[in-house]
């Protein structure tokens, strides 16, 4: 199985950003225990602070990945260009937030990218991450 994730603006300082937030650890750390976890599973990370790389990376990995685990960050209140990306490509899609984002500002309940993604996994800390792994294995068998 390949799955791709793809990280939006501010995800790269994770570990330093808001850590009563986002917590303290740094997501190539956490990658390092998915890799450990799902063994099996080739996981590829992407990480970008620009909306059109994220949607140069979806078309990229969209029409040969088993999946593709999204947190689009901010882009994902306001980007109808990834929200088209995603509609665009074949690989399934699960948006993910670390946080719980319906605990927060109200411009942050409202998602462009949700209709087109296969579910929506949030407040879970960074194990959102490995919550949509999990379904992602699950919808391919």
């Amino acid at each position: 199985m390949k799955i791709q994730i793809i990280n939006g603006p501010n995800l790269n300082l994770l570990g330093t950003r808001e850590k009563e937030i986002y917590g303290e650890i740094t997501f190539e750390k956490y990658l390092k225990l998915l890799h450990e976890h799902f063994g099996k599973v080739q996981i590829d990370y992407y990480q970008s602070n620009v909306e059109g790389e994220i949607i140069n990376k979806l078309h990229e990995t969209g029409f040969s990945y088993d999946g593709i685990i999204l947190n689009a960050g901010g882009y994902t209140h306001t980007s109808v260009a990834i929200a088209d990306a995603i509609k665009a490509i074949k690989s399934p899609v699960i948006e993910v937030h670390i946080s719980n984002v319906f605990e927060r500002e109200e411009y942050r309940h409202k998602s462009l990218i949700a209709p087109n993604c296969l579910g929506n996994i949030s407040g879970f800390g960074l194990d959102s991450y490995r919550l949509a792994i999990e379904g992602l294995r699950v919808i391919k068998k």
